[in-house]
């Protein structure tokens, strides 16, 4: 009967929770699931979404898959009831468990990807811009150069108009830029230029002078005076992992080249 299953549901919940106190994840997640399905035969969607999520967070410690697996069918739910934006957040945590855990940078970005959707359908868009990024971020990793630049330079015009963001727009420039300079000298070149009309701020950025620079000593094939640019503004502005990479790749493309920084 439907109190029988109501009450089923409340101890599947207790028990979950004395799992989790005990640190055995694998059995709250268990329960949590068993719970959500639970709640779905009773038409409580919600709550049957929660505990599918609760389950995801349990299984996040002992099995990234099985977490992954929940927190979709909670995005359903979501969906389903046109949730948007929580089910953008979910699709963010999926993409998490992919970096850090599982390690699928492909499934990480086509998470990313979801989220900024249903992000930009809801008109969030810093949190779009957010997720945007890690897109590029991750496909300039890959070697996806083409949509790392699409994807920088839409947020960079995005943000560019915006006070508050304008200041991070021409990082986004400067990212574009690397990514085009890897896969052409020539197309980095316009490039700048264009993003120097665009963005007049863009052109006085110690970024926009580094990039200038790195094209002199690539045109020159000079790998001494490619490092030492680096160097100086690496000096000042350290320099990330990514950046580093980049920078390591286009330096690969000059003759005769050691294949560091140092």
């Amino acid at each position: 009967t439907f109190s029988d299953v109501e009450d089923a549901c409340e101890m599947y919940a207790r028990a979950a929770n004395m799992f989790k106190m005990a640190k055995n994840w694998t059995a709250a997640g268990n329960a949590f699931c068993q719970g959500a399905r639970l709640h779905m035969q009773l038409q409580n969607k919600l709550d049957s979404a929660t505990s599918f999520v609760d389950a995801g967070n349990a299984y996040k410690k002992a099995d990234p898959q099985e977490a992954i697996n929940c927190i979709n069918a909670a995005i359903d739910i979501y969906t389903d009831m046109g949730r948007f934006t929580i089910a953008a957040k979910h699709h963010i945590t999926i993409a998490e468990v992919y970096e850090s855990e599982l390690v699928d940078i492909e499934k990480a970005i086509a998470h990313y990807e979801q989220a900024a959707d249903y992000y930009k359908g809801e008109e969030s868009n810093s949190s779009a811009n957010k997720c945007l990024l890690k897109v590029g971020h991750y496909s300039a990793q890959l070697e996806q150069y083409p949509k790392a630049i699409e994807i920088y330079e839409q947020v960079a015009t995005n943000t560019m108009d915006n006070p508050l963001l304008k200041y991070n727009a021409k990082e986004y420039f400067f990212k574009a830029s690397l990514c085009h300079f890897i896969v052409d000298e020539l197309n980095a070149k316009l490039a700048i230029e264009k993003y120097e009309e665009m963005f007049p701020a863009f052109a006085d950025s110690r970024e926009c002078k580094l990039l200038k620079k790195l094209l002199d000593a690539h045109e020159e094939q000079n790998c001494e005076a490619f490092t030492e640019a680096v160097k100086e503004f690496d000096s000042i502005s350290r320099l990330d992992q990514w950046l580093t990479t980049m920078l390591l790749r286009i330096k690969k493309t000059i003759q005769g080249d050691a294949g560091d920084l140092k």
